[in-house]
């Protein structure tokens, strides 16, 4: 049986959210965890992006961006109906928080790279996603509706990656729903089934 190839690395939220993906739908996967320093020749070859995820289905196709490895999965199999909720909300959701949100957390988290400001400020600018999100679980247990979409695997990765950048800050901030769906989707099954480690793919 050929089976697909997924190039991760444990720690990428985009990596992440493509495996959550994949993991939901059942999808037989080789997944060759990289090293960042020591990255595999045949991914280069066919991704010259170099960076993960990359999948490369059974039949030679190449998908190289997590969002188009994650519908390509849910429209394998999507037995919870991840893709039903609003897809125009889900759209905007999802580019808010890899446009705007990521540029902030990146900012907040090596903000000794950008001392322009401070790591405050940076922090702040990232809360106007925060506050957007906690405003949309207010109405119900998850981002769009009461049952996980799409939105939410999308963009739990990057909320979790911002609340462990201070984590006592974090735990004090004004989030209470934020605080409840990250830790949901923290200790499902679907994530700590895909966080399990993999020893590094040596080419």
């Amino acid at each position: 049986m050929s089976f697909h190839t997924l190039y991760s690395y444990r720690r990428c939220p985009y990596a992440m959210r493509a495996r959550m993906a994949l993991k939901y739908a059942g999808i037989a996967l080789e997944i060759r965890e990289i090293e960042l320093k020591n990255k595999p020749a045949h991914m280069i070859k066919v991704s010259p992006k170099a960076t993960v995820p990359v999948l490369v289905l059974s039949d030679g196709t190449v998908l190289e961006q997590s969002l188009e490895i994650m519908f390509w999965a849910l429209q394998q199999q999507d037995k919870d109906d991840w893709l039903i909720a609003d897809s125009e909300l889900t759209q905007q959701l999802i580019a808010e928080n890899d446009i705007i949100f990521k540029q902030a957390l990146d900012k907040y988290k090596y903000a000794i790279r950008f001392p322009e400001q401070s790591a405050e400020v940076y922090r702040k600018q990232g809360e106007v996603f925060l506050q957007r999100l906690e405003i949309l679980l207010i109405q119900s247990q998850y981002l769009l509706s009461s049952q996980i979409s799409l939105a939410d695997i999308a963009i739990f990765p990057f909320i979790r990656q911002f609340s462990g950048v201070d984590t006592i800050w974090f735990e004090a901030a004004p989030y209470p729903k934020l605080k409840i769906w990250l830790k949901t989707l923290i200790e499902s099954e679907l994530f700590t089934n895909i966080m399990q480690k993999q020893p590094a793919y040596i080419a």
